[in-house]
């Protein structure tokens, strides 16, 4: 199944599929996300969402199937696609040992950025983040909550057109995801960033602009929460979800 917004997108996937042996771990995905528009991937564990995330952020290559940003066909051009994408990963990835600033100064180096614009996107991106009085810090004397706000700094310094949070809440305290979540869902009314959050959890994607179920690796069912929850026939969407995969919704 394939789905894809109305406005030109930033992010657009086509027919992908990747296996591991005998084991079909996305099969024909198709999916779109355009600039300023929010997207919910939802699936259970296993359902194919980090391997495609894998795809989308250039460290895996898929089988099949074609990943397009902002016009650029992450096989033939894959540094200019690769330049238009921000990327938290479900794991941590910063180094502890350095401080806040200098996790963020790395990345804006490997973007190629020059020193004073490095430093203004990082002043601003703190800023925003209210890291500012923590910039100093070293990584590690940071709460689970804040290390995950330097991550997502770190993807946005270079302003990219798309923004993926692959599972980013896994091992957050209920206030931090849900900070997280609020300051994403703004951040995409305040830039014209298109963003896919991979979640197995259903309050994650109520307030999307559209949600795409992923199960066993193929896309089920994509389309805004409201039309997927009318189509199914049930009170909401963890119900819609429960249907589709027999599993419910934030189940492990």
């Amino acid at each position: 199944m394939s789905e894809s917004g109305t406005k030109t997108p930033a992010l657009e996937v086509q027919g992908l599929g990747k296996s591991y042996g005998p084991l079909k771990a996305l099969d024909e995905v198709s999916l779109a996300v355009a600039g300023g528009e929010f997207v919910g991937l939802l699936g259970p564990n296993g359902a194919g969402k980090t391997t495609l995330f894998q795809i989308l952020s250039g460290l895996f290559a898929a089988d099949t199937g074609s990943v397009n940003v902002l016009g650029h066909d992450i096989r033939r051009s894959a540094t200019a696609a690769l330049a238009g994408i921000g990327v938290v990963f479900q794991q941590p990835t910063l180094d502890l040992d350095l401080s806040v600033r200098a996790n963020l100064r790395f990345s804006a180096y490997l973007h190629g950025m020059s020193r004073a614009r490095r430093r203004e996107r990082i002043e601003a991106e703190l800023e925003r983040l209210g890291l500012a009085e923590r910039a100093g810090a070293p990584a590690r004397t940071l709460s689970g909550g804040n290390r995950r706000r330097v991550e997502l700094a770190r993807a946005l310094v270079h302003e990219p057109s798309v923004l993926l949070m692959d599972e980013a809440t896994v091992g957050l305290d209920p206030a931090s995801r849900r900070q997280l979540l609020d300051y994403v869902l703004e951040l995409r009314r305040e830039r014209p960033v298109g963003v896919l959050w991979a979640t197995h959890l259903v309050d994650e994607v109520e307030r999307a602009d559209r949600v795409v179920i992923l199960h066993r690796g193929r896309i089920l069912e994509a389309g805004p929460p409201a039309e997927i929850v009318a189509r199914a026939g049930v009170p909401g969407i963890g119900e819609a979800f429960l249907e589709m995969t027999g599993k419910p919704a934030g189940s492990e």
